[in-house]
């Protein structure tokens, strides 16, 4: 810290000077995160952001608006709720607290249950996919759960249910299915989970439960593939995450999490502050949070309806077809994402040698070259031998600027065919060495954070 003040407006372009290194946010394609929204939704960001939202009783209208997303998301998932009742969930800063609150919920219903049995409880664990989010390893890590992972495998890069289910047994507090994998956007299939999963717990007499990791999928299934099940139609499934920071088309930090019924939700981890002014509810990891995302939220829910939200959703999916078409076309790539998933694009190259590269030299040189931020990574325990580029197709990427990204992918190809294979370090690689912000040391350590 500086010993002595300046002036504001100097202090201003300071800062801005410096963040002028940082990536342009639209041309970020690494992230599922949220970078464009409407100006009024702006001002009515900046206009709430001295609220904080945990004082419920100071701004009781904010609150209400946090408890009409939760009840439009909980019957946009298809939840069991009346007319006039309400559901079971709350805002979060982002899924990883969600997928926090949810596994918690899980845990401690679990322990209940086998000591009412007189059971031991010691030993709990829960069942993924190998593509999980970091957040998953952070659960099992930070409160002492056993992590169960199916391992992926060439050609098929989700949780395969039929393994999944083998892995579980008595201790398993719920097998976590993914509705949009970090990896390639595909959907897992939770309704062959729920009905093999029903059939295990007919068998042993067990209840074991599902949650549903929608951070990436939770807005775009609804209004893309309205009839696929995988949510609150499915019993086994007890609880769902989903970002609205993603494709919910609110900007960085606001998820949410909502429990199928009062039941799944312990009441001991819903704990009552009354030094706020009045008694309140708080069931969250973190206490003081701004209500700006949370207005924002409201805001996307009534402004676009179903109707805009589908509009989206459908611009998102044919913009990534424009590049996946793109890239098939120049016969270099294999593609690893399905169409009937998230909106986004995950390939790698057919021949490495061909080009004198690999996946991360192009990730290097669109970025370098052309200002794109395309991630390279490997694939997930199984099928780590696989490395793939990513593009996601956010609401903010338009027809234009996939038809300009194609253009750019040629441009580096044959920029590629031109450079020796043998050689090891180039101007590009020397500077990519030094500045380090392409191809973070978490990716080679397979752990994808997305968005």
């Amino acid at each position: 810290m500086p010993q002595k003040s300046m002036a504001k407006k100097r202090a201003y372009e300071k800062i801005r000077e410096d963040l002028k290194v940082d990536s342009k946010p639209k041309m970020n394609l690494a992230s599922f995160v949220t970078t464009s929204m409407e100006e009024e939704c702006n001002k009515l960001m900046m206009e709430s952001m001295n609220k904080n939202y945990v004082n419920m009783d100071e701004y009781p209208a904010t609150t209400d608006l946090h408890n009409r997303c939760v009840n439009m998301i909980a019957r946009l998932f298809n939840a069991e709720i009346g007319e006039n009742e309400n559901a079971v969930g709350t805002g979060t800063v982002g899924s990883s607290e969600a997928i926090m609150l949810a596994g918690l919920a899980f845990k401690k219903n679990w322990q209940n249950k086998r000591k009412a049995q007189g059971k031991p409880y010691h030993k709990p664990n829960i069942v993924t996919g190998a593509n999980v989010q970091v957040c998953w390893e952070k659960f099992a890590m930070y409160f002492d759960v056993e992590l169960r992972k199916v391992e992926v495998r060439e050609g098929y890069y989700v949780m395969d249910p039929n393994k999944a289910v083998e892995m579980v047994d008595e201790n398993t507090i719920c097998v976590a299915a993914i509705l949009g994998s970090t990896y390639n956007g595909e959907f897992e299939d939770v309704k062959l989970l729920n009905h093999l999963l029903l059939q295990q717990n007919n068998k042993n007499g067990w209840e074991t439960p599902i949650h549903v990791d929608a951070a990436s999928g939770g807005f775009v299934a609804p209004f893309l593939y309205p009839e696929l099940e995988w949510d609150f139609r499915l019993p086994l499934v007890k609880s769902i995450n989903v970002s609205g920071h993603k494709y919910g088309l609110v900007y960085a930090g606001i998820g949410w999490v909502i429990w199928r019924t009062k039941q799944d939700l312990p009441q001991e981890l819903i704990f009552h502050i009354n030094y706020l002014g009045a008694e309140q509810p708080t069931f969250t990891l973190n206490f003081s949070k701004g209500s700006s995302q949370i207005v924002a939220q409201y805001y996307q829910l009534i402004r676009l309806g179903r109707e805009g939200y589908q509009r989206v959703m459908e611009k998102c999916k044919e913009n990534a077809m424009v590049v996946k078409q793109g890239l098939e076309k120049t016969g270099c790539f294999n593609i690893l994402s399905k169409d009937n998933g998230v909106p986004m694009v995950a390939f790698s190259l057919k021949d490495r040698s061909r080009h004198g590269g690999d996946e991360f030299k192009i990730s290097n040189m669109l970025h370098h070259h052309h200002g794109w931020v395309v991630p390279a990574y490997p694939m997930p325990s199984g099928a780590e031998h696989i490395t793939v580029l990513r593009v996601v197709a956010r609401a903010e990427f338009s027809r234009e600027m996939a038809e300009k990204l194609v253009l750019d992918m040629k441009n580096v190809l044959h920029e590629l065919g031109k450079i020796d294979p043998a050689s090891k370090v180039t101007k590009i690689n020397k500077e990519i060495a030094q500045r380090k912000i392409i191809v973070p040391k978490s990716n080679q350590n397979h752990k994808v954070l997305a968005g």
